[in-house]
């Protein structure tokens, strides 16, 4: 029986969230009527909305101020389930459904690691959005969904927090046909005519993803091999100047955002997560799914499960620019076929099928309310 599935999102800009709750309500939509609502305007991730999911926007300036908005919407439309992702936004979601009396039907996820992201953001309302979370979390009648069982437990250390107050769903990043898809040609000039070897990376353009030490580790690397980071961000200006003071500018390439980042990763000879933290990253899923050599870093949370402690590929410690370098050079040296099966495989649990059917378990349990 087709139900009514709400999500709740800030904005569709270019953020790992925004992506995979656009390619959630795509798989759900087929069989259940889904509306993906926003606090705020715009977003490069309103492009990948299924047509079958109907869009609405508060038009809020900002998210503390959508609450008087989100609490109306609540009470003049009645969902089966309700979906809110990310820390400031689930708190504003609670306070919405608590005032229109949809509190049984809310559900809220976490995204990234919650201890570390927390310290990161510099905003006054959001730095008291993620004091007060764990202790709404724990008075919610559905527990909170994780992105990975490390985010989780992440959360478990916050005293307001029990183990029932949290469950696990992988993210929707693949299609289910993902190991038969023929990609497309490369758009970035350096992967389309070969000329050594190329190293890829995606995320935003923050401490957090921790190219500045990627940055560190190419200054280590022979001088024929370059490095294209895909994605956008705040460090742009500093990555830009710390290559120019290593003397890897020209081996360095920033192009900005990219919105399917898997045909650049496939045509380049290995991928890197360099990352200090994060929940689940969805681009060495892409990255492993497309078959090429990847190495990441062992942070928390979610590469050392989704690489299975180091077996499908290389860990490195976190900071680590002579670990890291060296990872890179033996993948550089090694033949890229090797292990190929293996990163395919190990990605399986991460396609939209699998992953609608975790979150329909979670958000419609025995039919729903």
């Amino acid at each position: 029986m087709s139900r009514r599935i709400l999500f709740i999102l800030h904005n569709l800009h270019g953020g790992g969230a925004e992506r995979m709750l656009v390619r959630l309500a795509g798989s759900l939509c087929t069989e259940h009527r889904v509306t993906l609502l926003t606090l705020t305007e715009g977003g490069v991730n309103e492009a990948l909305l299924a047509p079958g999911v109907r869009r609405v926007c508060l038009g809020s300036p900002r998210s503390a101020r959508a609450l008087p908005a989100l609490a109306r919407f609540l009470r003049s439309e009645r969902f089966d389930a309700i979906l809110a992702a990310l820390t400031h936004v689930n708190v504003l979601a609670i306070g919405a459904a608590a005032l229109a009396g949809s509190l049984r039907r809310l559900h809220v996820s976490e995204r990234n690691a919650f201890s570390l992201d927390r310290r990161v953001n510099p905003a006054r309302s959001v730095r008291a959005a993620y004091a007060l979370a764990p202790w709404l979390y724990r008075l919610l009648p559905n527990p909170v969904i994780c992105v990975s069982q490390g985010v989780a437990l992440d959360l478990l250390r916050h005293p307001a927090l029990r183990p029932g107050d949290l469950a696990v769903a992988d993210n929707p990043v693949l299609e289910d046909d993902y190991r038969q898809r023929s990609l497309p040609p490369p758009t970035h000039p350096w992967l389309r005519d070969r000329q050594g070897p190329v190293l890829v990376a995606v995320g935003r353009l923050a401490p957090q993803k921790g190219f500045d030490v990627l940055v560190e580790a190419l200054a280590r690397l022979p001088k024929q091999v370059r490095l294209v980071i895909f994605g956008e961000g705040p460090q742009r200006a500093a990555l830009e100047q710390q290559a120019r003071r290593l003397d890897v500018a020209e081996r360095l390439d920033l192009p900005g955002y990219c919105a399917d980042p898997q045909a650049e990763i496939a045509a380049a000879d290995g991928f890197v997560l360099s990352s200090r933290f994060e929940g689940s990253p969805n681009a060495l899923v892409e990255a492993l799914a497309t078959g090429v050599p990847v190495v990441a870093t062992d942070c928390p949370y979610g590469p050392a499960e989704i690489l299975q402690q180091g077996r499908v590929a290389p860990l490195v410690p976190v900071g680590d620019v002579p670990a890291l370098a060296q990872a890179l050079l033996h993948l550089l040296n090694s033949d890229p076929q090797a292990g190929r099966d293996l990163r395919q495989q190990a990605v399986v649990r991460f396609t939209r099928r699998t992953a609608a059917r975790s979150y329909l378990r979670l958000l419609l349990p025995e039919g729903g309310p």
